[in-house]
């Protein structure tokens, strides 16, 4: 029986936490999960919160709360990394992050004794690993996606640097950011606990911005400055590495360093690649069939498989082989073209450029239009909208294509929004 009370417990959590677009489907094992990372009491707390972001005194006025006992509980949570906290002009603002990229890698960002790391690890694999509904959900459903791939930037010839917007450079996230923090990867600690973990390095996943300053004041994260920062970008490439970072254009939160074998959006990737679980970059590699000599290290290289050895189709030659590139499946990363010892790859662009949202605004409205969520990220009723608010998110609708206007409108039932959206076509 213990079994049905903790599901039940924690039921309402689960039901909090598929309202927004990027959720997590019920099964014991995620249950088994939410029990080690938070109590039952927590559970209880961080269901009634807003999707959006809050302060201690909106938290108070919905969970019916003293204001000092609800910034205590709050403080508690984003402590451990489970409620992330920036600070503006005085005043915290809370946010309860999505499963990924949020609590569930926060949770194994470093080494800590209070939870169970390898028993959370194992949980992990079950979940994203061999039940597939979490990773269908999060990389398999609707056109726009978490994260995007950056370009292998030293493979870039001067022709390809001219068709990189500076958002599309991992470098140049790294100089601008606010703040920029460094971690364990998740996947590879994961896995190692599974004793399926790659010799790449650990300690290399970034965060930045306000995501990064919450991190790094709770030592989930160490901070690095801009130098630091580039050096570990250098490593990745030296380990073939791919940057898989937030698909925004303005205020990336973190840019993971991806090994095929235990990162779970290559992984995604390969299962899934027809559905383009994964932002590609805007380029795509090409091969001189005529210096290729099928070594094979390209294909090795390859996170995705989308580069593999074909017959070179010489009758004096009949074992000869070149290397081919599924373009469906190519992520655009470059990585094949450093590993190439021969020079017989380059990038070309791609006829169409992709499209990357504005800010993280921007991509989630589009994710829950897309998902069919919106009326859940508008009105829920624990959000308490302002007009600034609302504003933004009505703003974001109005310029999206036709036919996601309609989409939106259709979810949300709405003959105001069906005017507004009129109106501007007008």
């Amino acid at each position: 029986m213990s079994h049905i009370a903790l599901k039940s417990g924690y039921a309402e959590l689960v039901d909090r936490l598929n309202r927004f677009p990027q959720g997590a489907p019920p099964s014991e094992t995620l249950y088994k999960i939410l029990a080690m990372l938070f109590s039952e009491r927590e559970a209880q707390v961080v269901a009634l919160l807003p999707i959006k972001p809050f302060t201690a005194r909106r938290a108070a006025r919905i969970l019916k709360m003293d204001l000092t006992e609800t910034r205590n509980v709050l403080d508690e949570l984003a402590g451990r990394a489970i409620l992330v906290d920036t600070e503006h002009d005085g005043e915290t603002t809370y946010i309860l992050p999505p499963p990924m990229a949020g609590f569930f890698e926060f949770s194994m960002m470093r080494l800590r004794g209070d939870v169970d790391q390898k028993v959370l690890g194992e949980l992990f694999y079950q979940y994203l690993n061999v039940e597939e509904d979490f990773i269908k959900a999060l990389f398999a459903t609707g056109e726009t996606q978490l994260g995007r791939t950056f370009v292998h930037e030293p493979v870039l010839s001067s022709e390809n640097a001219l068709h990189v917007l500076d958002y599309e450079r991992a470098s140049e996230v790294i100089r601008t950011a606010s703040h920029r923090g460094v971690g364990v990867c998740y996947c590879r600690h994961k896995m190692l606990h599974m004793d399926r973990n790659c010799d790449a390095p650990m300690e290399i996943c970034m965060t930045f911005n306000g995501s990064a300053q919450a991190l790094i004041r709770h030592d989930y994260a160490r901070s690095v400055d801009v130098s630091e920062g580039l050096d570990l970008l250098r490593q990745a490439y030296e380990h073939n590495l791919v940057q898989f970072g937030e698909n925004v254009r303005e205020g990336v939160n973190f840019i993971c360093n991806c090994c095929g074998c235990c990162c779970e959006a290559m992984i995604a990737a390969r299962k899934f690649g027809m559905l383009n679980p994964v932002h590609t970059t805007n380029f795509l590699p090409v091969v001189d069939d005529t210096t290729c000599n099928g070594c094979g290290k390209c294909a090795n290289a390859c996170p995705v498989e989308a580069m593999t050895l074909v017959s070179a189709n010489d009758a004096h030659k009949p074992k000869e082989r070149r290397a081919k590139v599924d373009e469906d499946l190519c992520l655009g990363c470059g990585v094949c073209v450093r590993t190439c010892p021969g020079k017989s790859l380059s990038l070309r662009s791609r006829p169409e450029r992709v499209i990357t949202p504005l800010n993280s605004l921007h991509r989630t409205i589009v994710m829950a239009i897309e998902r069919g969520d919106l009326q859940d990220l508008i009105f829920d009723n624990r959000v308490l909208w302002n007009h600034r608010a609302l504003a933004a998110v009505l703003g974001v609708i109005l310029r999206l294509p036709p036919l996601k206007q309609a989409m939106a409108s259709r979810q949300m039932k709405s003959r105001y929004l069906e005017y507004l959206i009129e109106h501007v076509r007008v």
